[in-house]
């Protein structure tokens, strides 16, 4: 109760409500974010089966003969 009185008795005239608003928006830091939960991992493009099927075979047919 007396922390109060002193707290009133240093702030300025006419600023009750609006400290206690201004403290109850701005009172408290926002919660830490951990840089892993700010990094989100996929490729950078969908996977292709036909681009990894190589066949040398193929390959001789078109392009050698």
């Amino acid at each position: 109760m007396q922390e109060q009185e002193q707290e009133q008795e240093r702030a300025p005239e006419g600023s009750g409500a609006a400290e206690e608003g201004r403290r109850a928006r701005f009172g408290a830091l926002p919660e830490r974010v951990r840089p892993q939960d700010m990094v989100e991992e996929r490729p950078a493009t969908p996977r292709d089966p036909a681009r990894d099927a190589y066949d040398p075979d193929e390959f001789a047919v078109r392009y050698g003969l």
